[in-house]
């Protein structure tokens, strides 16, 4: 799964073959065979494996972040800093998405690996959404904000930030542009201070 992935993500899902895998796997084609009917089934079980882990990473890094404040504006600003931090470790910057892959060539998938991508960045959108709600409580936007298009922002800047990095070849990219969006989330959230009380 870990040499398929990425191959996937250097060279795309198309570009791959099951020869290439199992090759550098050491493994029988009918050894693969047992495993996946299909490269299609390879596709599905790569997708949830990394949803998987993605989810576990977002788990992980926002709880950390209310554990630290449980204000929900300062835990969430925190837990973008935390996630920054994460995506900036990398040596040679992240390593790419499943999901936008998928979406970048989803005529090579059937309808419900394709279902499968589309409900996993509806529940990020669900998972963010649910954080600027309870942000949105105690402090109410400062401008008119869709709280969905807010949400939908989390996984553009995070996905756009990994294609600039790509292309531009500066790891650090992705990282300057969560905190970016950490900066915007502010200024959307934080009453603005008087110079007087300044």
């Amino acid at each position: 799964m870990d040499i398929a992935e990425t191959s996937i993500l250097q060279k795309g899902f198309g570009a791959t073959s099951i020869d290439e895998v199992i090759a550098e796997a050491g493994i029988t084609k009918s050894g693969f065979f047992y495993h996946f009917s299909d490269k299609t089934e390879l596709a599905r079980a790569l997708l949830l494996r990394y949803l998987v882990k993605e989810n576990q990473m977002f788990d992980d890094l926002f709880e950390r972040a209310r554990e630290l404040n449980e204000d929900p504006l300062h835990a969430f600003l925190i837990g973008l800093k935390l996630f920054a931090e994460l995506m900036a470790s990398f040596p040679n910057g992240h390593p790419g998405c499943v999901v936008a892959t998928i979406c970048y060539q989803e005529r090579l998938f059937d309808d419900e690996v394709r279902r499968l991508n589309e409900e996993a960045v509806l529940a990020w959108r669900v998972r963010f959404r649910e954080t600027f709600e309870q942000i949105a409580e105690i402090y109410p936007p400062r401008d008119e904000t869709n709280l969905d298009a807010l949400a939908d922002m989390v996984t553009s800047v995070t996905e756009g930030g990994i294609v600039i990095s790509k292309a531009l070849g500066n790891p650090l990219l992705l990282s300057e542009q969560i905190i970016l969006f950490r900066s915007y989330i502010k200024l959307l959230f934080l009453p603005q201070v008087s110079e007087a009380a300044a």
